[in-house]
């Protein structure tokens, strides 16, 4: 049960402080959480879902840990934020657009819509965030007590416009090797030295949010030459290959998806391509079937994406490294997530491209495209921003060796990023207040995975639901409704075919309206809730 302060008489309130400041040893013995969040990776990215890149800090969570193979996302950005940090699906609370009710990217909030912050602080969490944010209000406001703020997501090689505790960072010089990558993790583990310091009887939560690999494609040279070559066999093989290695580890029993040639990036800059040259290409195409130049400048778009995901690997070994030496590393639940698939993306913005500079430099401006971005997804359809299982499935890693004593397990019930403010709230025993001061917060629809952390068992919930941009997905038990925008819905058996592969819409007629219905009511409970709880003012909670 919270306690708020500001309304306790003074008397009651010494009362409170003292019994608070006795037991803080007992504090210690909560569960830390780390929460560790990658922008735009795919779900066969990392070494233990299938890649040939080396994720060896993140394998070894896994071999040491869970991995989730059904684990969803909202399919973009700041949706899928919103949602990992309330609770909430990111319509809920004006973060995502709905008919006649805006929000979306600009949308702020309702007042009870606290962030996950807010409700640990008053059970004696210290709370930190390094990295992007991407979230309606002020890091601090949302209850952080330290912030990293990189505003600056357009070039790695610079923190020019970057907040520090909601202030602008001095910017560094242009020769100082800095690294937004590397500098997310020198933040948080300056943030776990002084807690170590300063504040050791109390627990901490450190979200880590990377922008890697989200585009632009920078990455340090050397970590790019590591993989300069492994492209040049094209997409296709690539994708034969990650395949090939999930269905021997049993990540999952799913035909390889069909690629799609004519789905390209979700929104279409054709000026883009005037500055990035005759190498580009904006569709899947036969690898056999594009030039040498282009298959050298593809190749080399996805050695730096690579390279990207190789350094954040490094930099979590170093978060890794830092626990231990905090003594913390056996009591802290790491949580490890992607905000979305792997993009399709094309465009060219901040400081332009420069096609004379070396690409993965701060010079240039380089995006993933639709070719790689497929096989990043392997073995599922379409990319970030389409809620086809490409778009939405991501990597969940859970490892906690004080609290978890499966080691290296696969976890298969359906889950979302819905779920892990529920799941955080069991493993630390706190529950959840039913009003923030004058509102009442109403119900999430998340649920707690922590019953599947103990054994592989199906987390029961009437449904899963998705709305963005035009695309939409209901799935109830192992059936999904899908629909892209502007095309008509299709109905997929999840169980037998998560690649999308077979429409089910005219033999499983009863059931697709079914669907229909269930996500049609879907929206208009939303659509109600937001109206009766129309966004207020931000208020500061320090």
């Amino acid at each position: 049960m919270s306690i708020r302060l500001r309304k306790i008489p003074m008397i009651r309130l010494a009362v409170v402080l003292l019994c608070f400041f006795t037991a803080s040893p007992l504090l210690a013995e909560k569960p830390n959480v780390v929460f560790i969040l990658a922008d735009d990776l795919g779900y066969s990215d990392l070494g233990c879902y299938g890649s040939e890149i080396e994720t060896p800090n993140l394998d070894a969570l896994a071999a040491n840990g869970l991995r989730f193979t059904q684990f969803y996302n909202t399919g973009r950005c700041w949706p899928t934020r919103a949602s990992l940090m309330t609770g909430y699906y990111p319509h809920q609370v004006h973060r995502d657009r709905l008919p006649g009710l805006g929000g979306g990217t600009r949308g702020k909030r309702q007042t009870w819509a606290r962030l996950l912050p807010d409700f640990l602080r008053p059970h004696g969490y210290r709370n930190y965030h390094s990295g992007k944010w991407h979230i309606d209000g002020k890091c601090l406001d949302a209850g952080f007590d330290r912030s990293l703020n990189m505003r600056n997501q357009g070039n790695f090689f610079s923190n020019v416009g970057n907040q520090i505790d909601d202030r602008p960072v001095e910017p560094a010089e242009p020769d100082s090797g800095y690294y937004a990558t590397t500098a997310t993790v020198d933040h948080a583990i300056g943030c776990l030295q002084e807690h170590s310091e300063n504040y050791s009887d109390q627990p901490f939560f450190q979200y880590v949010a990377f922008i890697a690999p989200h585009f632009p494609l920078h990455a340090p040279a050397d970590d790019i030459q590591k993989y300069a070559d492994a492209y040049l066999d094209g997409w296709e093989e690539m994708r034969k290959q990650r395949y090939g290695r999930q269905l021997k580890i049993g990540l999952h029993q799913s035909a390889l998806s069909a690629v799609e040639p004519d789905v390209g990036p979700p929104y279409d800059f054709p000026d883009a391509f005037q500055k990035l040259g005759p190498g580009e290409v904006n569709r899947p195409l036969p690898w056999a079937d594009l030039t040498e130049e282009q298959r050298r400048f593809q190749a080399t778009k996805m050695a730096i994406h690579a390279a990207m995901i190789d350094r954040m690997d490094k930099e979590i070994g170093r978060l890794i490294e830092q626990l231990k030496s905090m003594g913390q590393y056996e009591n802290t639940i790491i949580f490890f997530a992607s905000d979305n698939g792997a993009s399709a993306e094309i465009m060219v913005r901040n400081g332009g491209h420069d096609p004379n500079a070396a690409p993965g430099s701060a010079a240039s401006y380089l995006c993933l495209g639709p070719g790689f971005s497929n096989a990043c997804n392997t073995p599922f359809r379409r990319h970030k921003t389409w809620v086809h299982e490409g778009g939405i499935s991501t990597p969940l890693i859970v490892h906690w060796p004080k609290g978890i004593s499966a080691k290296g397990e696969l976890r298969h019930t359906a889950s979302h990023v819905i779920d892990i403010v529920p799941t955080i709230f069991e493993l630390t025993e706190i529950e959840k207040p039913t009003r923030w001061e004058d509102e009442k917060i109403p119900a999430a629809p998340g649920k707690s995975l922590v019953a599947a952390f103990e054994r592989d068992i199906e987390i029961e919930r009437e449904q899963l639901w998705w709305s963005h941009e035009g695309n939409a997905a209901i799935r109830v038990g192992d059936f999904k409704l899908v629909k892209g925008g502007g095309e008509p819905w299709s109905l997929y058996n999840i169980a037998t075919d998560r690649a999308e592969a077979v429409d089910l819409v005219e033999s499983e007629p009863a059931k697709a309206e079914e669907l229909k219905r269930l996500w049609q009511e879907q929206v208009d409970e939303i659509v109600e809730l937001v109206k009766q709880s129309q966004p207020n003012p931000r208020k500061s909670k320090q």
